[in-house]
């Protein structure tokens, strides 16, 4: 196999050694684990367990029943209260609408059949509502014993009082539920059975590649939870390797239907229709919810009104019944008119972190709130680079136009990529307003194209983190989230780094041919939309410690040779505290995120013609020397966090 060139005055040996210094260390200028100790330690109730208390006791002061469980379905305004709604299981969800009137669906109102369903003065039961420890309400029904018996609860329970006409509602709503789910269980084994053995074999294989490629999600029939996330896995992902028999897809597999039990039979048919409506990422939006017929013909709904609103293309109809067959129907429509919606909209998806929740949305045009931050990222821009214009759009043609100093050093930069790449997150962090922001790519775009050429699917599969960069830029101001520290400040930049490095690496392979090799590595689907996150500070341990809170994720695909590798680079914006992101800031990151992806499909165009286009930077002690320069501690020295 041929080899790259060396790059004068520096050998490939001492350029693999500096990389191999990229991996995230204990603290800066220390190799991993050579600490006594940890860096920080968290207290236990940081992230979503605090949460939850507070959740909790706030829900404990409410006035009544109904605005403690509001409290609880938002979490205390963490989440769309609809989505904990839409987590009840069928006699939860019955109960709450007799008690208090509360529910997801929007043609199904519940009306007292007589006298105030509470009556706390003449109680016939005594209920409980309850909140677990994995954010889900629970509710204690007649003939149930306490929840402290079958949940992992927060805190204690908030009484229930039941009267006679109320468990009367009671018995006639779960009755009708029961039944209705009855009828979707048959629906969902008889649109199985039309499939055949080999069909449903095929359909368990495409779903067990799905979990395998998209991020953490659990789903529910009633206590039954499919996860491939964390504790209790049932699902192939992280911890379940294919065929794994405790992933139910596997246990599924060449089973007869008649053995398969009813839960599983309705999770595989949710699950595809699903898929068939906008691939695997469509999972990530029913994530903490009941998946049955019901709860797919809610959220394929509101996909449908959605695409509706947006000019061109043909209107998707509503089905007539919400059965398999009417489901599948509209999920191919869906699928169909989405790529008419992505030519004349923006789509995004919110994270609501708590609860690991995505909500596909359309944005709203283009406004002068995203306006007036392009203007202050082009203003910085052209007074730093080579490039003209006043708009990004205009930018990226002057750029084009003239792409060669993108190859060659400009600045303190080994190369004009490089020098871009930093002064377009920097210019995001001054004009977002931002604590962070950042933007990963690959270091050597000649060595990409090399093993394109090559064909050298394996060889690309085989790099680690450090074949990828990722520059992070705070602002000097957010020390004040780190005891007013630079040199935390620094440590903590390099840690979101050296992660963003992971994601570049995740995602490579979802953009190559399907070679064994290539299907035995770890990787997920690149992401095609950007995001828009809120509360994301709840389960992950690093933003847990490093404060990620409030985010916009954009990222864009990027042509190298004949090949388009989505989610190659993106830009990414963050507040520890404070407002949330909007809708407005995440259409202008969008646009300076693709202002980037653009030099660098240029870049790799000039690579491909011969040229070096290879980023040395954005390592840890670039990291520890950009962030310390821009604000630095009296006496901090790398390896010594004040």
């Amino acid at each position: 196999m041929s080899t790259l060139p060396e790059r004068p005055g520096t050998s490939r040996r001492a350029l693999n050694a500096k990389k191999r210094q990229s991996r995230r260390p204990s603290r800066l200028g220390l190799p991993a684990g050579a600490t006594a100790k940890p860096d920080f330690v968290r207290e236990d109730d940081a992230g979503f367990p605090g949460l939850l208390q507070q959740v909790w006791q706030d829900a404990t002061d409410a006035a009544d029943l109904a605005g403690a469980v509001g409290i609880l379905a938002s979490l205390g305004g963490h989440v769309p209260a609809d989505v904990q709604l839409r987590a009840l299981r069928i006699a939860d969800e019955t109960a709450l609408k007799v008690l208090t009137g509360i529910t997801w669906r929007e043609d199904d109102p519940y009306v007292h059949l007589g006298e105030d369903a509470l009556a706390p003065d003449a109680p016939v039961f005594l209920g409980e509502i309850g909140l677990t420890t994995s954010g889900r309400i629970v509710i204690r029904v007649p003939g149930q014993g306490p929840l402290s018996g079958t949940a992992n609860l927060v805190g204690g329970v908030l009484r229930a009082p039941w009267s006679a006409q109320a468990l009367a509602d009671y018995r006639s709503e779960v009755a009708r539920a029961a039944e209705r789910f009855e009828q979707s269980v048959a629906d969902c084994r008889s649109w199985l059975d039309t499939l055949g053995p080999q069909g449903r074999d095929e359909a368990l294989a495409a779903l067990k590649e799905a979990a395998q490629r998209t991020a953490p999600f659990m789903l529910y029939q009633e206590d039954k939870q499919y996860t491939n996330f964390r504790d209790g896995n049932t699902v192939t992902g992280k911890t379940l390797w294919p065929g794994h028999p405790d992933c139910f897809l596997s246990a599924l597999t060449g089973l007869p239907l008649d053995l398969w039990p009813d839960n599983d039979a309705v999770m595989v048919t949710c699950l595809t229709l699903l898929i068939r409506s906008a691939g695997y990422a469509r999972i990530e939006e029913a994530n903490g919810t009941q998946l049955t017929l019901d709860h797919v013909a809610h959220q394929l709904e509101q996909n449908r009104r959605h695409y509706n609103a947006v000019p061109g293309g043909e209107i998707v109809p509503r089905p007539a019944e919400a059965t398999v067959a009417g489901l599948d129907a509209l999920a191919r429509a869906l699928h169909e008119r989405r790529k008419t919606v992505t030519q004349n909209a923006q789509l995004y998806r919110e994270i609501h972190g708590a609860l690991v929740h995505k909500i596909e949305r359309v944005a709203e045009p283009y406004g002068d709130a995203a306006r007036l931050r392009e203007e202050a990222v082009v203003t910085w821009l052209r007074e730093r680079l080579p490039v003209t214009g006043d708009t990004l759009a205009e930018l990226g043609e002057s750029l084009a136009a003239a792409p060669a100093w993108l190859a060659e050093p400009h600045g303190a930069y080994g190369s004009g990529l490089e020098s871009l790449v930093y002064e377009t997150v920097a210019a995001t962090t001054d004009a977002f307003a931002c604590d962070f922001a950042m933007s990963r790519g690959i270091r050597s775009l000649p060595r990409l194209i090399q093993a394109l050429r090559e064909e050298n699917w394996a060889e690309i599969t085989e790099w680690g983190i450090t074949e990828f960069f990722c520059c992070v830029v705070p602002s000097p101001e957010a020390r004040r989230y780190f005891g007013g520290s630079s040199a935390r400040l620094a440590d903590t930049a390099w840690a979101m780094s050296s992660r963003m490095q992971y994601n570049s690496w995740h995602f490579i392979a979802g953009n190559l041919p399907r070679t064994k090799e290539v299907e035995a590595r770890d990787h997920f689907v690149p992401p095609t939309i950007p995001d828009i996150a809120f509360y994301s500070d709840q389960h992950h341990h690093g933003h847990v410690n490093n404060m990620v809170r409030f985010t916009v994720r954009s990222p864009h695909a990027v042509d190298v040779l004949d090949r388009r590798f989505n989610g190659f680079m993106d830009l990414r914006l963050l507040r520890s505290q404070g407002r949330p992101f909007d809708t407005q800031d995440m259409l202008a990151a969008h646009r300076t995120s693709g202002f980037i992806a653009r030099a660098s499909s240029l870049a790799a165009g000039l690579a491909a013609d011969g040229a070096e286009a290879e980023i040395t930077s954005f390592d840890s002690q670039w990291h520890w020397d950009t962030v310390m320069a821009a604000a630095p501690d009296a006496a901090a020295t790398p390896g010594q966090v004040a």
